[in-house]
């Protein structure tokens, strides 16, 4: 051991170092899994780094590549730019090998020189799926690699506008003594790539995987490596897909992108206001329409609640694409504030089309719709927004006047949400009824339709 070093050990499953090895990695429990490794104790005598005054920072304009697919160079801010990486991340099935394929055919088509790095399919098995969702250029290429070595050898020589390496967790760096996919071999790698990728001003695309709970696989620094992350989120049971951004250097993560997956692959969805809504069940009771906000964009989705007497000893409570702890709260409040009986009751809140909703803004419309079911009441072709407190306040919601246009762009005549301290926006055909606390707005829907209240419902 050379002067000024040290040995450290680390595990190859979850990363942790560890001064000395030991047959077994204490926090995750894994067998055999630490690798020697060295760290360097010595300390700089003089150093050799010069700041930049704040007055002679010259700035250069970013250059960005539009890839052709609206949806993702909305949520990049633009465009691909020049020299970056992006992470895309996903559940296994979800469409990222799809999107990856498409994004290099479209590319390729503008002129763009792409390599596509496949280390877990064959260059016929990406033809073919390639073939499928449409057609690159001569300018488009195809290999099949997992050595990392191999890779940024080729990616010196061929210097190609964008690279698309799919998967990260998949290839492998030579003499790092792990398998591919450890936590060490995912950060060498990562680092190898990234160095490489910057040095030669070629923007890059990885396609990472997932673990069971949802989150990127690989240590955190494999985010902290790459310039913009992405998730593509969906669910196997319906068709749509969004691209989220969560970390986003060149540009605000606000902005997400909406695709429809198709035989053909993923197609743009330009109109997502009524995406997740259907018409035909607005005068069923338990149906309520809300407006809720996801990035810089409006959904209307469809909040259904049914509620019935429980047959067993203890109610049952079952949440379906809301948060179960704030259908907890507003259960609560409907029983304490409107007097139902709700201990005995059976309660299942659902968002149609598969739309998970983490807004506030949805309060008022799990009550209305509890209410409208236990009262057996159809609430019509009305929208609602607001946060509900826990006593039973209206909340005021940001963005009111973009949720108010889309319900207005699509038909509906009136809309209940939190009474407004400033003027209502410029409305032509709907109209807007501010409450202050529930009972204004169970008020409301109970003078619109009369309710046929079955016996011991309350």
């Amino acid at each position: 051991m050379g002067a000024g070093k040290r040995p450290l050990y680390e595990c190859h499953s979850c990363g942790v170092t560890y001064p000395k090895w030991q047959g077994q990695c204490s926090d995750c429990g894994a067998w055999n899994s630490l690798v020697e490794s060295t760290i360097c104790s010595e300390k700089l005598t003089k150093s050799s780094l010069k700041p930049v005054s704040w007055m002679d920072v010259s700035v250069v304009e970013v250059r960005r590549f539009l890839s052709g697919i609206d949806e993702f160079d909305r949520v990049l801010g633009g465009g691909l730019v020049q020299g970056s990486v992006v992470l895309l991340g996903g559940e296994p099935g979800v469409g990222k090998s799809t999107l990856a394929v498409q994004l290099a055919q479209q590319l390729s088509q503008r002129g763009q020189t792409v390599l596509y790095i496949s280390a877990e399919e064959s260059v016929e098995q990406v033809y073919l799926r390639a073939k499928r969702v449409g057609e690159g250029a001569e300018s488009l290429h195809l290999i099949s690699a997992s050595d990392m070595v191999g890779i940024l050898s080729l990616i010196r020589e061929m210097k190609p506008d964008i690279v698309i390496l799919d998967s990260i967790q998949t290839v492998s760096y030579p003499g790092q003594g792990a398998v591919s996919g450890s936590v060490s071999q995912v950060r060498y790698c990562a680092q190898e790539l990234v160095q490489c990728v910057k040095a030669l001003s070629v923007s890059c695309i990885v396609i990472g995987h997932v673990t069971k709970d949802g989150q990127l696989a690989g240590p955190k620094v494999l985010e902290h490596l790459v310039d913009v992350t992405l998730c593509l989120e969906g669910d196997d049971s319906y068709q749509f897909r969004l691209l989220r951004c969560f970390k986003n250097r060149y540009a605000s993560t606000r902005e997400i992108g909406v695709f429809d997956m198709v035989d053909s692959g993923l197609v743009e969805v330009k109109n997502t206001a009524a995406l997740f809504m259907e018409m035909a069940s607005c005068s069923n009771p338990g149906s309520v329409i809300s407006g809720i906000v996801d990035g810089h964009r409006v959904f209307l989705v469809e909040v259904q609640a049914l509620v019935v007497s429980s047959g067993y000893g203890m109610a049952k409570r079952t949440c379906l694409g809301v948060d179960a702890n704030r259908a907890t709260v507003m259960i609560a409040t409907l029983e304490k504030m409107l007097g139902f009986k709700m201990a005995s009751k059976d309660v299942v809140l659902n968002v149609i089309g598969g739309m998970r909703v983490r807004e506030p803004a949805l309060d008022l419309a799990m009550i209305l719709a509890m209410g409208s079911s236990l009262l057996n009441v159809s609430f019509g072709r009305s929208g609602v927004l607001g946060e509900v407190g826990v006593t039973g306040e209206v909340r005021s919601i940001p963005h009111l006047t973009q949720r108010l246009d889309e319900f207005e762009k699509l038909g509906f005549t009136r809309v209940i949400g939190p009474a407004l301290k400033k003027g209502l926006p410029n409305l032509d055909r709907l109209r807007y009824y501010g409450v202050a606390h529930v009972r204004e707005a169970f008020g409301l829907m109970k003078g619109w339709n009369e309710p046929t209240i079955n016996e011991g419902s309350c």
